[in-house]
């Protein structure tokens, strides 16, 4: 039952980026005055990855993102997902899941700006998240395919908005934002995690 659930989610994912209608064409980088400094990191690494790979559209590089994670962990058994690769950091389960929930929060609010709400959003607590997902009690089969959901409605929506949509401010944590650095914000947030996963659990994790 389990594999079966696995392969629709997969399946939804490919479809979630075709057809692109009616916003075709590719979602720009937003310019610095449309997201918090901190952001910034995340919208860099989006930009390199993009360059790196020669893709276009910021939403190439999210569709390939759930192939990538289950890649570079793939040899991370499941006993050692539930370990971290440093005193005190998350284990690699509570790190996709932080993953998962990060990018709820960040398509939820490009959903309410591009829908033109200006009501403040609030923020969140990533640390207060974590510890009450129960990650480490779930198989990391079952993970994978939360993050291929997730991705497959952050995409859906992506693909839902127009430029007028694309391009409506509002905001976030006390910080104005637009729908279109949120769009980066996730994919850059999950190319973070990317490489942490990599450079740092990887090794620690099939040591």
């Amino acid at each position: 039952m389990r594999s079966q659930k696995y392969s629709l989610s997969q399946i939804s994912l490919q479809q979630s980026l075709t057809p692109r209608t009616p916003m075709r064409s590719a979602i720009p980088r937003p310019d610095a005055s449309e997201y918090a400094p901190y952001y910034g990191t995340y919208i860099a690494a989006a930009a390199a990855t993009l360059e790196k790979s020669g893709q276009l559209d910021i939403r190439d590089l999210l569709l390939g993102q759930c192939d990538e994670l289950e890649t570079i962990v793939r040899d991370i058994s499941e006993e050692s997902a539930n370990n971290t690769y440093a005193p005190g950091k998350w284990s690699l389960k509570e790190s996709i899941v932080h993953m998962c929930d990060a990018e709820r929060v960040f398509a939820y609010r490009a959903l309410r700006i591009a829908r033109g709400d200006q009501t403040p959003l609030a923020s969140f607590e990533q640390n207060d998240f974590v510890p009450v997902s129960r990650a480490n009690t779930r198989a990391l089969a079952d993970i994978f395919a939360e993050f291929r959901a997730v991705r497959a409605a952050s995409l859906a929506l992506l693909n839902s908005f127009d430029n007028d949509a694309i391009d409506r401010v509002g905001t976030a944590s006390d910080r104005l934002v637009s729908t279109r650095a949120l769009c980066w914000i996730i994919a850059g947030h999950a190319t973070h995690h990317l490489g942490i996963t990599r450079d740092r659990y990887v090794p620690a994790l099939t040591a």
